[in-house]
């Protein structure tokens, strides 16, 4: 009998990992631990040396027992946790990076980790582009001033008219899974699409009908802005006050995918000029962003509280992609998203 622990969340429930895990591992005897973190009614954050993490070591540990397999969203595995569980042997985290686990420590203790790359890909490409149109025609911000009462004939006026997709450039910073959704729906309204990705190449490029350029060409060029670029050391404020200022005057700008790829000092003043037309943001260098954040009352900008891959179908899919991660351990098999795989010599795992 194999123990499993189900530590969910608000968005992925403990229920929907064990019948996904179920699902795909009927033939073996397995019994399940439940544990169900605050997230997203508390903001997730660093606990011990990880991050985005939701709930205490203690719970964690108190849950985990004897488990030998964890599914997990948000749940904090930490160097602690870890090293006190000699029972546990493989990690699957239903994101598209386990940030919550401390690979280094996994790694040490021969813990296998997994995780669950292009789980909310579609989600997120939609609301980019559904914040792409609310940035460039004025949605959100039109909707409150009538039911405050207000009558915005004057956002009719050329000086106030949003602009279209048909015909605009649009820059795409990053350009992974979300970021080619994201580039061929764009085309399909008909703009002409520019990407920033040192990872892509030309030839990829052609196929998908956008052209790869640098930064700073992709910043004077586009009217509109989307980022999509995983936050890593060197992506970290990679659009900042000098090269934001390479914008056409009016550019709107989307970031979606997270807070720290984008300098926020400057966005203020760029708003208030009018180098920024409208600011569309999903995700936050402070997340919730304090009371007396400078752009609650900055002009044109639209806030949602990180919700770009909240949808039902994403977390279906992303219990799914671990449980299947889990069925492949449970037969011998090597995982197929693993962060660790120097942890799983052929045919270690059983």
């Amino acid at each position: 009998m194999t123990t499993v622990l189900a530590a969910g969340d608000g968005f992925v429930a403990p229920e929907l990992f064990v019948d996904a895990v179920r699902e795909a591992a009927p033939e073996r005897e397995l019994t399940f631990r439940t544990l169900r973190t605050g997230w997203p009614v508390e903001p997730f954050g660093p606990v011990g040396e990880v991050h985005e993490a939701s709930g205490t070591e203690e719970e964690l540990l108190a849950a985990l027992g004897d488990a030998r397999i964890a599914v997990t969203q948000m749940a904090p595995f930490t160097r602690r946790v870890i090293e006190a569980s000699p029972d546990l042997k493989l990690i699957s985290v239903c994101r598209g990076g386990p940030v919550n686990v401390d690979i280094s420590a996994a790694t040490k203790a021969g813990v296998a980790v997994s995780f669950a790359p292009g789980r909310n890909a579609a989600a997120a490409a939609e609301f980019a582009v559904g914040m792409i149109l609310a940035a460039l025609r004025r949605i959100p911000g039109s909707d409150a001033e009538l039911k405050a009462g207000n009558w915005r004939g004057d956002y009719y006026a050329y000086d106030n008219a949003g602009l279209e997709l048909d015909g605009a450039t649009a820059g795409l910073v990053g350009y992974g899974a979300i970021g080619a959704r994201v580039a061929r729906v764009l085309r399909a309204f008909g703009a002409r699409v520019l990407v920033y990705d040192p990872y892509t190449d030309q030839a990829k490029a052609a196929v998908d009908g956008v052209e790869l350029v640098e930064l700073a060409d992709l910043l004077r060029s586009s009217s509109v802005v989307s980022l999509h670029a995983r936050l890593t050391p060197e992506t970290t404020r990679l659009l900042n006050a000098d090269n934001l200022a390479l914008l056409p005057q009016g550019a709107a700008l989307v970031n979606t995918a997270r807070g720290g790829l984008l300098d926020y000092a400057p966005l203020p003043e760029l708003l208030r000029s009018g180098r920024l037309g409208a600011l569309a943001l999903d995700v936050y260098d402070v997340e919730p962003p304090p009371p007396d954040w400078p752009l609650h009352d900055a002009p044109n900008v639209i806030t949602t509280p990180h919700l770009g891959g909240a949808t039902k179908q994403t977390a279906h899919r992303a219990a799914g992609i671990v449980a299947a991660d889990v069925a492949r351990f449970l037969r011998g098999e090597r995982p197929a998203h693993l962060a660790n795989p120097e942890v799983l010599d052929a045919g270690a795992a059983s």
